[in-house]
């Protein structure tokens, strides 16, 4: 670039050389990429290593958002930004060869605690899931959900009977976490896998549906 171009741009800095790996720390691949693959799941590959590795926030914020509503660039552009309008017909691919017909019918109105019923058409099979409208003003509180491996959420709707570990306690497999009450029965909820009570998310005597986070490991 010409002299005079680059004390615009760069305003007194001095220019990079060398080629920018020579700026990078070193860092050993077959390790990091194991432990990245560990956090994020089974089902990344070797590009979305180095997306993290260059641009981590940006990669968490796609893996947030990928485990929470899936592959969405399966969508065509106008149903993902806008949604659909009633009896309105999209296909999606969702593999090579692979399409799905999705019509949307109908929208309940919202209950107590926001959340509205989608009814629609899967392929002519008439389906419906409850989503949460966030535009609806409610009361009830919305507790964080269960997103990974980690976490241990309530198994069915009802209320945080006792928590039988404290934050730090080292736990073994199938050891008791807590106790839900439902219906006057009592369920003993435990561990799928030794490790540490990194953070207890709710009290004891919280009312909580299903898969809602109580417990998250380390």
């Amino acid at each position: 670039f010409p002299t005079e171009v680059q004390n615009i741009i760069l305003k007194g800095e001095m220019p990079n050389i060398q080629n920018p790996n020579a700026y990078l720390p070193p860092i050993d691949f077959d390790k990091e990429y194991a432990v990245f693959k560990e956090k994020h799941g089974e089902y990344v590959h070797f590009l979305d290593f180095l997306s993290w590795e260059l641009y981590p926030k940006v990669f968490e914020a796609f893996h947030q958002h990928f485990e929470e509503f899936g592959a969405v660039r399966n969508l065509p552009t106008p149903a993902f930004f806008y949604g659909l309008k009633h009896n309105e017909e999209i296909m999606v691919e969702i593999a090579q060869g692979k399409n799905i017909l999705i019509k949307f019918l109908n929208v309940s109105e919202p209950t107590d605690a926001g959340e509205r019923t989608v009814f629609f058409l899967l392929n002519g099979q008439t389906r419906s899931i409850t989503v949460k409208d966030k535009k609806v003003d409610t009361k009830i509180a919305a507790h964080k959900k269960v997103s990974t491996k980690y976490d241990i959420g309530a198994p069915l709707q009802g209320s945080v009977s006792r928590i039988l570990v404290k934050q730090g306690d080292t736990i073994d497999i199938n050891a008791p976490l807590f106790i839900i009450e439902a219906m006057k029965m009592e369920s003993t909820i435990t561990s799928p896998m030794a490790g540490i009570v990194k953070k207890i998310y709710l009290p004891e005597r919280t009312l909580v549906q299903q898969n809602d986070l109580i417990i998250e490991l380390e």
